[in-house]
């Protein structure tokens, strides 16, 4: 079985329950899981037309919506390979990351075709389709909801390939990171029990594979009326107009599209108090209890839930609020880093060399495509693959896992971020905090929340780690996907300048 065919399972069950919720040209758009499965088939149709043959890779530039899951599932039941990648990483990335994945097909917006201009690798595409206004040199990728003849769903092996993305390459050339149908199956299975998705509830989605396991699971997906490319710079009101009008009672997101939120809700607590949210996953960057506790003190009827994972396994760790004890906060503002919680039951986990979180399982990526990369991340032990997070991390004796920060990121040899970080965001007037060495030198910057900042208190806390200077800067970078992750290489640069 594979995930065609448990979505397929779920339109007997759920055939006339919404599938899809998103708001396009400012009308709210419904898709039930019955039409869903019929757009699906009758899109794979267009796309078998076009002379794509399973195991080719199609290339889909097309934000979160109903046509990226239509699309996307219509990918799957063929058994070819979707290709994603960040056009926003620039010319030269896309260029990298087409020459290694060789796309058969493009699958895109209108506006996205502005690429087949300015990128030779995707002008060369063969195969093109336009997902909205007709675009010269493509067909129109579009279906009814009448049903016909759909071709076969494709029998696919567990280890063959059905989503490809790539790694940033900022080190070097981009990694091809292949997720197979079995590897998608085994995640929707391990969140479907780890997050506990129940058939007939709303989910505020804004994280992709999260959409994927709600469709499998019966759960409907609400699309926000967002931006997702900047979570952290959305327009909450349309959000927050969403949660008021469908009654989500759960929703994942990084931890800078719920401080969006939040902020509104300050704003207009009103509508907080009628919000429908029960269960709420943060993920993405580091989740801190402040924010945990922030979110619950918003939405009172709401469990707060940090999850911990990576692009090569999600998930690994969660904590819900109420899981944090008063000893376990003392720790995380004391220097001991950021508490994860117990690893999930299908992942193995260990401490490896230089204090680096290691896992395996069947969630867990085993390797890129070409093996380029594997010799870094993977380590292989008899029949069994271990996948290097780069996370540094421990066990505490009940056998939680604690998050100190990234390996590379370790001050000094000895000091790591997050123990200075997680303690700094104790004080309510950090928005966010990143620590760093230069030439010898701890830096702690710090980005504030409000007027109240207390430096010469937040520097008398945090004696036992010796820094060398507190500087409080504008805007701290963060990472383009989530806007939450502190890019430490741009902090450098930026506090380089100033010295």
């Amino acid at each position: 079985m594979n995930l065609v065919e448990v979505l397929t399972r779920q339109t007997q069950f759920r055939g006339d329950a919404p599938a899809l919720i998103a708001r396009r040209h400012g009308v709210d758009v419904t898709m039930t899981f019955r039409e869903l499965s019929i757009a699906t088939e009758n899109a794979a149709w267009l796309l078998a037309q076009s002379g794509l043959k399973k195991g080719d890779r199609v290339l889909v530039f097309q934000s979160m919506s109903i046509e990226l899951y239509v699309a996307l599932v219509a990918i799957f039941r063929l058994g070819l390979t979707a290709m994603f990648l960040d056009p926003s990483a620039g010319k030269e990335h896309i260029e990298r990351c087409c020459k290694i994945g060789a796309p058969k097909a493009f699958l895109a917006s209108s506006k996205a075709h502005f690429f087949r201009l300015v990128s030779q690798p995707i002008r060369r595409i063969p195969i093109r389709f336009s997902i909205g206004w007709p675009v010269p040199g493509t067909r129109r990728f579009h279906w009814d909801l009448k049903p016909k003849t759909p071709p076969t769903i494709q029998p696919v092996e567990s280890d063959e390939p059905a989503l490809l993305t790539f790694t940033s390459g900022s080190t070097g050339i981009p990694k091809a990171a292949v997720r197979t149908h079995g590897f998608l199956l085994a995640q929707h299975r391990v969140l479907e029990n780890s997050i506990h998705l129940q058939p007939g509830e709303i989910d505020l989605a804004t994280l992709p594979i999260f959409v994927l396991a709600n469709l499998a699971s019966g759960v409907t997906s609400l699309l926000p009326d967002a931006d997702l490319r900047r979570p952290g710079f959305i327009n909450p009101a349309p959000v927050a107009r969403q949660i008021s009008k469908f009654k989500p009672t759960r929703s994942a997101a990084s931890p800078a599209f719920f401080e969006c939120l939040l902020e509104y809700y300050h704003r207009h607590p009103e509508e907080a108090a009628n919000s429908s949210l029960r269960n709420i996953y943060i993920g993405g960057a580091a989740v801190f209890p402040t924010l945990l506790q922030r979110l619950k003190k918003c939405f009172p009827e709401s469990t707060p839930v940090a999850v911990y994972g990576s692009t090569e396994a999600e998930p690994i760790a969660h904590l819900a609020l109420n899981e944090i004890t008063e000893t376990d906060l003392h720790a995380m503002h004391s220097g001991s880093g950021i508490l994860a919680g117990f690893p999930v039951s299908k992942i193995a986990t260990r401490i490896g060399d230089d204090q680096e979180i290691q896992v395996s399982g069947d969630h867990v990526l085993s390797g890129y495509l070409n093996g380029e990369g594997d010799t870094e991340t993977k380590i292989h032990e008899l029949e069994k693959i271990w996948h290097r997070t780069g996370d540094a991390g421990r066990f505490d004796e009940q056998g939680r896992l604690w998050l100190l920060g990234r390996c590379s990121a370790k001050l000094n040899n000895e000091l790591h971020p997050f123990t200075v970080e997680s303690a700094a965001m104790a004080f309510p007037w950090v928005k966010r905090c990143g620590c760093v060495e230069m030439n010898g030198t701890r830096m702690l910057a710090v980005e504030v929340r409000n007027t109240g900042a207390d430096i010469a208190e937040l520097e008398k806390s945090l004696t036992w780690a010796n820094l060398d200077r507190v500087v409080i800067l504008g805007n701290l970078p963060v990472d383009k996907r989530h806007n939450a992750k502190i890019d430490y290489a741009a902090l450098r640069r930026m506090l380089g300048t100033m010295s």
